[in-house]
């Protein structure tokens, strides 16, 4: 008999059918005369009830059915006596695949912390949370493939070994087949990189941007969807040496066309989440964050709010709120004044944009006045900015002006600046941080819990 997945079988199961289904039993309760069993195969949040006659099976299997424990199940879909479900299975043959030892399994119990989760991250997806949860992130990962092949983009896969530090942020893994006690040095005492495996300096990459727009500087649309890396030594709710990122690049495209690809996009997938992730969302919404499910159709309901730093700067400025960070032009917005502009004056998601150029990185297209650039930071209730992005510079003197400004070395770049000198043209692009955004749509409070194996300081362990 051919096994049916236990989300379909909710779905689409006819009374009286023979059925196979196999999973892990969530948990395990009865008398001398019956045995109710509550299967769950990670294709739903949702158990099908297998109920067991004592009559039926040896003692020493049901005594081995324990939470944790996988087995395979045959029996008649019948229509449910008790509460909570419309079916149930009524079991002729179960078949215990593995055991699991109620005495060391970690999971035994119900009302586990996070950080004990986190600790047990191997073993995390068998909780409801976690199993919410990273559905989630797959139809997340699906709908943004979607979303860009619908529109005619092309998935472009960039590097994850670079020599090139597209942010400027310097704080990047480096990739080296040398010793790490015995790398050759040159007469300065630096390491001299020209017998290693790539002949020069490489690092694993922070962003594929640069790359991305090489691709959409010949083929129009492209996207990324990858990895990227930062060594930073930060252990918050919100950073990760290791995340994804999704990173568009649009050829003729300007501000406005970029932001209203972002509003789009960010809609469309919260706007799938909320067709397609509904139990799990209602799930999330009742035990995670109450208000999860307003937040969403908050986003998806109303229209952004289109602003210039300038303006956001002298809002917060006038405002009568306490700020631990202090407000000025010239300075990063910090999470609690992307907030307040959100939650509290307008109410709405709001599109930042015209940053002063000193806050930003080179590559963005400065403004006529000499002071801004074209840049645009989507913010988000709950989270801040979720998005970041802009018009890149085309000029390439004013682009080499600015790098030379910021030192960053032309001839590192030279393949980047033959995209100005051969055939250049307006183009845009952003970034959204994967992990951003199923924090966002599934409402938990820390980053390490939205990505199946978080990478962070002193934390490589699986």
């Amino acid at each position: 008999m051919k096994r049916i997945k236990i989300k379909e079988l909710l779905v689409s199961g006819e009374l009286g059918s023979e059925i196979l289904v196999k999973g892990w039993v969530r948990t395990k309760r009865g008398n001398k005369n019956i045995v109710f069993i509550a299967l769950n195969d990670g294709s739903t949040i949702l158990n099908i009830q297998v109920v067991a006659e004592t009559s039926l099976f040896d003692e020493n299997l049901l005594r081995d059915i324990t939470t944790g424990a996988c087995i395979a199940v045959t029996g008649k879909l019948v229509e449910s006596q008790g509460q909570g479900q419309n079916i149930e299975i009524s079991a002729t043959s179960i078949e215990l695949y593995g055991k699991s030892d109620a005495e060391t399994y970690p999971l035994q119990k119900k009302g586990h912390s996070m950080e004990f989760l986190r600790e047990n991250a191997h073993l995390r997806f068998r909780t409801n949370t976690f199993g919410a949860v990273f559905r989630i992130r797959h139809s997340m990962a699906f709908a943004i493939h979607k979303y860009f092949n619908d529109k005619g983009f092309f998935y472009l896969h960039t590097p994850i070994i670079t020599a090139s530090d597209a942010e400027g942020a310097g704080e990047m893994f480096h990739v080296t087949t040398f010793d790490i006690n015995g790398a050759p040095r040159g007469e300065d005492g630096s390491v001299d990189f020209k017998s290693d495996f790539f002949g020069r300096q490489t690092n694993l990459t922070v962003s594929g941007q640069l790359e991305g727009e090489l691709g959409a500087m010949a083929l129009g649309d492209i996207y990324t969807f990858g990895p990227t890396f930062r060594a930073e030594n930060s252990n918050t709710p919100r950073h990760l040496a290791e995340f994804w990122m999704i990173e568009p690049e649009m050829a003729f495209y300007d501000l406005t066309d970029n932001m209203d690809l972002a509003e789009d996009f960010v809609k469309y997938l919260i706007r799938y989440a909320l067709e397609n992730c509904k139990n799990d969302l209602e799930f999330l919404n009742n035990m995670i964050d109450k208000n999860l499910l307003d937040r969403l159709r908050f986003v998806v309901e109303n229209d952004f709010v289109r602003i210039p730093y300038t303006q956001a700067v002298e809002i917060l400025t006038a405002s009568d709120k306490k700020w631990e960070y202090p407000v000025g032009w010239g300075r990063d917005l910090q999470a609690e004044h992307e907030r307040f502009l959100v939650e509290e004056h307008f109410k709405r998601p709001v599109i930042l944009t015209d940053y002063p150029r000193e806050i930003k990185a080179f590559y963005m297209k400065q403004n006529d006045d000499g002071k801004t650039v074209r840049a645009m930071d989507v913010l988000f209730p709950g989270i801040g900015e979720i998005i970041g992005g802009s018009q890149r510079e085309e000029s390439l003197e004013k682009l080499l002006s600015r790098m030379r400004e910021m030192k960053i070395p032309e001839h590192d770049l030279w393949w980047y600046l033959d995209t100005r000198r051969f055939g250049t043209a307006p183009h845009s692009g952003f970034g959204l941080g994967f992990e951003r955004l199923i924090l966002f749509v599934t409402g938990m409070s820390n980053i390490r819990d939205v990505i199946p194996f978080p990478r962070t300081p002193k934390n490589a362990e699986f």
